[in-house]
């Protein structure tokens, strides 16, 4: 059994497919064949049940790749424990953030870190939560920043921050004329609201359900009022369609560089969400992990409250 044959297995397991399971792990693809025929024989047992077109694991498979993966992780930390022994700030960090967070923290976290760690450049995703949770388990993000509430199994979590939302709007509609605009109000309106997967949307959706389902449970209707980004959604409010619920990061003057948007608070007490770091318990790197956390708390982001928290190591 080699790790080579061990990366083959977990890629067949990712891609459910040999041809591009081997151009993932740049070899063959009869290499590859081999190589996990192989290893099949050598446990006595077939790990994948070869389809037309698909391949998926068996029942025995799941968890021998499951511990290929764990067994993988703990070889890369021999090499970065080698390499980071004397430093824990050399070496790239790859970070995770979802949609919602990642461009209105980033801008400010990347100078900062530049100037704390130069030799410690970040390698940056966005995504949802759970792709990147599971980029994480697998080893190819070192720290996602996620909301709360968030636990999943040999993940560590770190608060940061907690921030409110206020509502966006074009600058000359009719509720601009109140100082605070209540659920009864917003859900009177079209509310954009950004698609399925988004974890925003849902807490959205917990402040007023009936800002879903609009247009008489058209869906066309439905879909017409979501969209793929803050970003979008923003330009669909400037040009008059709606408004919309954004968390305040996404809402700072430097956001509002037109004259054709406005904000105004919410007439309830503030919701908010709490945003924070989640890595492996495993990560080698736990300067770096602390390193990030400051930095991201130093950063002026607009609208958050930081989570009081006495200091301390990350756990590595």
């Amino acid at each position: 059994m080699t790790l080579n044959e061990l990366r083959y297995i977990v890629a067949v397991a990712q891609k459910r497919h040999f041809g591009h399971a081997a151009e993932a792990c740049y070899v063959s693809q009869p290499t590859l064949s081999v190589a996990v025929k192989k290893l099949e024989e050598e446990l006595g047992v077939g790990l994948f049940e070869r389809g037309q077109g698909e391949v998926s694991l068996t029942a025995a498979g799941e968890r021998i790749v499951t511990q290929a993966q764990r067994v993988l992780e703990e070889a890369g930390m021999i090499r970065q424990l080698a390499s980071q022994s004397v430093d824990q700030l050399v070496g790239p960090l790859r970070v995770g953030a979802i949609y919602t967070v990642g461009p209105y923290l980033f801008p400010h976290l990347v100078p900062q870190l530049k100037q704390l760690a130069s030799d410690m450049p970040l390698v940056i995703r966005e995504n949802y939560t759970a792709v990147l949770t599971e980029q994480l388990k697998q080893g190819d993000l070192d720290v996602i920043l996620i909301s709360f509430p968030y636990d999943e199994p040999g993940i560590v979590t770190r608060p940061l921050y907690d921030e409110s939302f206020s509502v966006l709007l074009p600058m000359k509609h009719p509720l601009t004329e109140f100082e605070t605009i209540t659920i009864q109000q917003l859900q009177e309106e079209n509310v954009l609201l950004l698609g399925e997967g988004h974890c925003f949307r849902e807490q959205v959706k917990q402040i007023c359900p009936g800002c879903v389902n609009k247009g008489n449970g058209d869906a066309n209707q439905q879909e017409n009022l979501e969209g793929g980004s803050l970003e979008t959604i923003r330009y669909m409010v400037a040009s008059g369609i709606g408004i919309t619920v954004l968390p305040d990061t996404a809402i700072g003057t430097e956001y509002l560089r037109w004259d054709l948007l406005t904000t105004r608070h919410l007439a309830v007490k503030s919701p908010q969400r709490r945003i924070g770091l989640a890595w492996r318990k495993s990560f080698p790197r736990p300067q770096a992990v602390n390193l990030l956390w400051e930095s991201i708390r130093t950063c002026q982001l607009h609208g958050v409250n930081l989570v009081s928290e006495p200091a301390q190591l990350a756990v590595g």
